[in-house]
């Protein structure tokens, strides 16, 4: 599974970085992100980009579909599983840690889907308030998501737990996190 993640991102990125090499550039040449990302790279051109969108919006439908289809295949075998656990407190674990890997997915595969399958603005694509979105999103997906990431599986940590407990000198910190 790995292999092949690393092969269709791979492949996908050949694609449309062959496609943009071929548009021709129009003189302005800033690009308004933190990443060099293919959307923002597309606005600076001066030609027809119909065969990058079509491109672009198959890789849009493939590309995320298959591991979500995955992940879902998964997690109703893995929700039969636990339901067969005859304990409640092992129930709880179990749900407790799949909790946790489906809000890093559903923060992570959100934010890509938010990012990529939004509808485009009916207003110029260049105004200021397009762009501060684009670099909020943009900013959100490459800082925010992976802390998120960072703090949900850190905080399922007994030691970690602890020590967040004494930091903040609370005696009642929840348990379920």
């Amino acid at each position: 599974m790995a292999a092949g993640s690393w092969v269709a991102g791979i492949v996908d990125s050949v694609v449309q970085t062959s496609l943009a090499m071929q548009l021709p550039f129009c003189a302005n040449s800033v690009i308004n992100h933190f990443a060099c990302e293919i959307l923002a790279i597309l606005k600076l051109t001066c030609a027809d980009i119909s065969i990058n969108v079509i491109r672009m919006g198959g890789s849009n439908l493939i590309v995320p579909v298959i591991p979500l289809l995955v992940i879902s295949i998964s997690y109703i075998f893995i929700v039969a599983v636990i339901l067969r656990i005859p304990s409640t407190e092992g129930k709880r674990k179990a749900f407790s840690t799949c909790s946790a890997h489906l809000t890093v997915v559903i923060i992570f595969n959100g934010t890509i889907f938010f990012m990529y399958a939004k509808p485009k603005s009916k207003s110029s694509v260049g105004t200021d308030n397009h762009d501060i979105i684009e670099a909020f999103i943009s900013l959100f997906y490459g800082v925010m998501t992976p802390m998120l990431n960072l703090l949900i599986y850190t905080l399922r940590n007994k030691d970690i737990k602890a020590a967040v407990k004494s930091m903040l000198g609370r005696k009642n910190f929840s348990d379920g996190i």
